[in-house]
């Protein structure tokens, strides 16, 4: 059976955002980076030229569909989010798409790696959004290239400037999030660099992540906890809130009780944990022979990472 193809998904329980309904406005990994740490795995197309891919119009009414459906429930999101399967920026119409959320009177958030933020209409764009969330992994080039393995074209130093510029103008929410990656960027010196940028970024809250799912790299692990409360402190000397996001979400998922369609929009961008999804079977009546039968069909496959069982959508090529 052919699966209908979502773009929204959730909503989902985000660490920063409350119950947060995800809009994918990017086919699936076209990104500017292809990071180490990526839940997704390692970038397909990467690109640094902004493009048309999804109409905003079509987008906007997936959400207000299922805006409607959760009104007056427990599942009705705090924030709409932009957060794809790639990089959100290289989509040209993303100016346009947020004020089309926006309009649906539910604040709108972006999350985004901030590699275009160089680019004067990536940055009006951003403006309009009520909470924009940026990646300050590294400053350093070196680490830079080593984590994020950037787009050939892209500069950090310019990425660099970019946020600068747009920190300085942007009227909303703005955070930061440095995921910390054992043996890469969690040394003393490269966690005092960042913190010292982060501090002239002057964000609302900066956050210290390690990678709590699997990763697109083998090898990749998460910092050690005496280096993360090294990050921890090294901070919060220059930052004024600073917050560590090394937890679990929750297995608070909506359930439109389809299971084959939610679980295949949900862990197109968000890995589920297998008690997650146990919990997603039961309030969607279904068994678990559900889901053994997506894993035969290879829409489904099951990964081990850490101490946890993972299930993740898989991308034919």
């Amino acid at each position: 059976m052919e699966e209908t193809e979502r773009r929204v998904f959730g909503p989902v329980p985000s660490r920063r955002l409350g119950k947060s309904l995800g809009v994918n406005n990017i086919p699936f990994k076209v990104c500017s980076y292809s990071c180490r740490y990526c839940q997704l795995g390692k970038g397909i197309r990467m690109q640094a030229d902004r493009q048309e891919f999804f109409d905003p119009e079509m987008l906007a009414g997936e959400v207000r569909e299922l805006l409607d459906k959760t009104q007056g429930t427990a599942d009705f999101p705090d924030y709409v989010t932009i957060v794809p399967d790639g990089e959100p920026t290289l989509d040209i119409n993303l100016g346009v798409l947020i004020e089309r959320l926006k309009a649906l009177e539910v604040p709108v958030a972006v999350i985004t790696n901030s590699s275009l933020l160089h680019m004067e209409e990536v940055r009006d764009d951003l403006m309009k959004a009520d909470y924009v969330s940026i990646k300050a992994d590294a400053f350093s080039r070196e680490t830079w290239k080593r984590l994020n393995i950037p787009h050939r074209t892209l500069d950090i130093d310019k990425i660099r400037d970019g946020i600068m510029t747009f920190s300085g103008l942007y009227w909303g929410k703005l955070v930061t999030e440095t995921m910390l990656v054992k043996d890469i960027n969690d040394s003393p010196a490269e966690i005092n660099n960042t913190a010292g940028i982060v501090r002239m970024i002057n964000p609302h809250t900066a956050y210290i992540s390690i990678p709590t799912r699997p990763p697109a790299f083998s090898g990749v692990m998460p910092a050690d906890e005496d280096r993360v409360l090294e990050a921890y402190h090294a901070f919060a000397q220059q930052v004024d809130n600073v917050e560590l996001l090394t937890g679990y979400e929750g297995n608070e998922f909506s359930s439109t009780g389809r299971f084959r369609e939610d679980i295949l929009a949900i862990t197109a961008v968000h890995p589920m944990r297998e008690d997650a999804v146990t919990e997603l079977l039961a309030r969607s009546n279904e068994c678990e022979e559900t889901l053994e039968i997506m894993i035969g069909e290879e829409l489904l496959r099951r990964v081990v990472y850490g101490s946890h069982t993972y299930y993740m959508r898989r991308f034919r090529r």
